[in-house]
């Protein structure tokens, strides 16, 4: 009887990339990774995504302290709720770049919250991104009536986020059904013609706040993640780096505000 190759997890390779996997599995691993051609483009992939994460925000520990949070300081009052919700950032952005998540909730449940955030997200991206007279409900010129309006349809405060300093111009949005309740999509187009989707829809499980994982299907991809009460997904069919420095805007402005 043959012996059977030893089974290599996932979270095995999330440990091989970040250099803390058990030494007495290392062998293992490589000649796992030299074998499998798949398994050695996901562990490229993630080694990738930390290094943008790293080009991105390393520069920010060299940042001084912005002025209005200098003087809070100064004048003796508490910053640590900012100072905590950017170390959760940060925390959750390097989980993020191995495309490791946590939750409070059932890892299966979970898990298929998020392959279908994901899957929701792609569809929409698919059926509309596409669409050269309609691509939009209502026009960016409107933005305010369309923030307003997805708003009080999804019955929690929606923002189109800004991508101009990535070339990306808010083309519009447009309401969408979901699973169990509606959902929203903001459209962006670069002078190239090229166009990102940002969805946006209620998480079953309000809380289960989760890091930022990747997905790529027929050459679309995406970042997507579940902060509190709602579930993001930025897709489109630029370079992967593009669409995580994209990811990683939205981010910033729509959960650290």
């Amino acid at each position: 009887m043959n012996e059977q190759p030893p089974q290599i997890t996932e979270q095995e390779i999330h440990a091989y990339v970040d250099g803390r996997l058990d030494p007495t599995r290392l062998s293992t691993v490589e000649a796992h990774l030299s074998r499998s051609a798949t398994a050695r483009e996901q562990a490229d992939s993630y080694l990738q995504l930390n290094r943008a994460l790293h080009s991105l925000y390393d520069p920010v520990l060299d940042e001084p302290i912005p002025p209005h949070l200098d003087n809070t300081a100064r004048a003796g009052r508490p910053i640590w709720r900012h100072t905590l919700r950017v170390a959760a950032m940060l925390a959750t952005l390097a989980v993020g770049a191995v495309g490791g998540w946590f939750g409070r909730g059932g890892f299966d449940d979970q898990q298929r919250n998020l392959t279908s955030l994901f899957s929701n997200a792609y569809t929409a991206h698919v059926v509309y991104a596409p669409e050269v007279r309609h691509p939009v409900e209502v026009d960016a010129e409107q933005e305010q009536h369309l923030v307003g309006w997805l708003s009080k349809r999804l019955q929690a405060p929606i923002r189109a986020p800004v991508l101009s300093d990535l070339g990306y111009q808010l083309l519009g949005g447009r309401l969408l059904p979901g699973e169990e309740s509606p959902a929203a999509q903001f459209m962006y187009e670069n002078p190239q013609g090229d166009r990102l989707t940002l969805f946006i829809r209620h998480n079953r499980e309000a809380g289960h706040d989760t890091a930022f994982r990747f997905a790529r299907q027929n050459g679309i991809q995406g970042f997507y993640w579940i902060d509190g009460k709602l579930g993001y997904a930025l897709i489109g069919e630029a370079d992967k780096q593009l669409v995580s420095r994209a990811a990683h805007r939205v981010y910033e402005q729509l959960v650290l505000r």
